[in-house]
Order: structure tokens, then C-alpha cells, then sequence
């Protein structure tokens, strides 16, 4: 653990930094998922819509 000593003589604990990194933009494939699951859920949710207000 690394320790640092202030003034005074009191001991300062640090964590551990995370291993920093990049983000990569997403790949082709990964567009496409994501663009078939928000069809997906706009279809679900007007589906759910339809129903509540059929129903009501």
C-alpha cells in the first residue's frame, strides 16, 4: 500500500489506481446490434402501449 507521511508524522493510506485505458468506438457489428435492440424496444414498448390502452 503506498503510504505517505504528512507534517506532523500522520500517516496518508492511497488505494491502488486502476490500469487506465482507451475506449474503442464501437465496431460494424456492434452498430448493428445495437440499432436491432432499440427496434426492438420502440416494438415492445408500442406493443405494451397498444395493449394498456385497448384493454382500458
Amino acid at each position: 500500500m503506498p503510504y505517505t507521511t504528512e507534517d506532523g508524522g500522520r500517516l496518508n493510506n492511497f488505494a491502488h489506481e486502476p490500469k487506465m485505458y482507451k475506449a474503442e468506438p464501437p465496431t460494424k457489428n456492434q452498430k448493428t446490434g445495437y440499432l436491432v435492440m432499440g427496434i426492438g424496444a420502440i416494438v415492445l414498448l408500442g406493443g405494451l402501449c397498444f395493449i394498456a390502452v385497448s384493454v382500458s
